[in-house]
């Protein structure tokens, strides 16, 4: 492995985030995203060295679901290719790994899922130690409720500090055309104490795709590319109750080893499907009141599962395409509270004008 080969974003797309697309297979909703992120830099899928996708057949309701998705791609002639049973952020860092070897130049890399068909709350306890807490059948909200009420208790935030997270987050998704809820609303009622239903991420179906590419490769498909600096991923313990469920130690050594806390960043974009959790890892990332979090409005806008994560990736990479930051930090999280977390820097050449 090369450490010191330049990789980067090149390219970013994705679809409307929608509440349901009972019209359109996975296939369908992810072909038009394939077609639009190959367009942006005029490769070929002949052109791609390898292939990456990250989804869950938990979601789709059947074994081996990402196979179906190679349609979409296009797997003749054979194609070099592999899939996580994770969020597309994670098949990101296998791509950039598998670049960083010099086993290719470019990398397709892609996500979707479809959250409609059935109840996204029961499916994710499927993640859960399987011997004490599945069993339990608690889901992602009450789990997520009890991250928030630890948080009021130790007095790290109260739910006017969480209504006012919801409220810049959609308010920023104003500008975002596939953001699935925009725009300022009312919190609602509770759904699990102390979280109401502005606190929590829409249900919703949404696919994302992301190019790479290395050293002058890169710097030939995309003006201005998002060079990726560091990226790093670490795991909680599986018990939630050994955890400080205020606290992310897993998000901030990442982010050490990813090299974020060597210069500040501009922008963040975090992946925190609920407002308590945007307050953990602001402290876990040591993000200031200058840093821009979220201006995608993040997961509270959309959040397809999956997919979400690498959203976060492509929508910092995308504000250094445009020229609109120099160095962002990007954040994935997979399972409970906060229990498996990515993180990724991202620069581009030259401060913009």
């Amino acid at each position: 492995m090369d450490p010191a080969r330049d990789v980067a974003v090149v390219a970013f797309a994705q679809t409307d985030h929608r509440r349901r697309t009972d019209e359109l297979s996975e296939v369908e909703m992810l072909m038009p995203v394939l077609h639009q992120v190959l367009d942006a830099t005029g490769l070929k899928t002949g052109d791609i060295g390898f292939t990456c996708s990250g989804s869950s057949d938990y979601l789709a309701g059947r074994a081996f679901s990402f196979t179906m998705a190679l349609d979409g791609v296009g797997a003749w002639p054979p194609i070099a290719e592999s899939h996580v049973e994770m969020d597309g952020a994670w098949a990101l860092y296998e791509a950039w790994v598998k670049i960083l070897t010099g086993e290719a130049d470019t990398a397709l890399v892609y996500a979707y899922g479809k959250s409609s068909p059935g109840e996204v709350r029961d499916v994710l306890t499927r993640q859960l130690d399987p011997y004490y807490l599945a069993p339990l059948w608690p889901d992602s909200v009450a789990l997520a409720a009890l991250q928030a009420q630890a948080l009021i208790d130790a007095g790290d935030t109260d739910e006017a500090a969480l209504a006012g997270i919801a409220a810049r987050s959609r308010s920023d998704a104003t500008a975002n055309s596939h953001a699935q809820v925009r725009g300022s609303r009312p919190q609602g009622d509770y759904l699990v104490h102390p979280l109401r239903t502005g606190d929590c991420p829409p249900v919703g179906d949404g696919a994302a795709a992301v190019v790479l590419a290395a050293g002058d490769v890169a710097r030939g498909l995309c003006a201005r590319p998002a060079w990726i600096r560091g990226m790093d991923h670490r795991i909680e313990a599986h018990a939630l109750g050994v955890r400080d469920l205020t606290d992310s130690p897993s998000t901030r050594l990442a982010a050490e080893r990813a090299g974020a806390f060597e210069r500040p960043v501009d922008t963040a974009e975090l992946h925190a499907p609920f407002t308590s959790q945007e307050v953990v890892l602001r402290k876990a990332l040591r993000l200031g009141a200058d840093v821009r979090v979220n201006p995608s409005g993040g997961a509270l806008a959309a959040n397809p599962v999956m997919a979400a994560g690498l959203v976060r990736i492509g929508e910092a990479a995308a504000r250094i395409h445009r020229g609109e930051s120099d160095r962002a930090l990007a954040h994935a999280t997979s399972g409970p509270c906060l229990q498996q977390n990515l993180v990724a820097v991202l620069e581009g050449e030259g401060p913009h004008a």
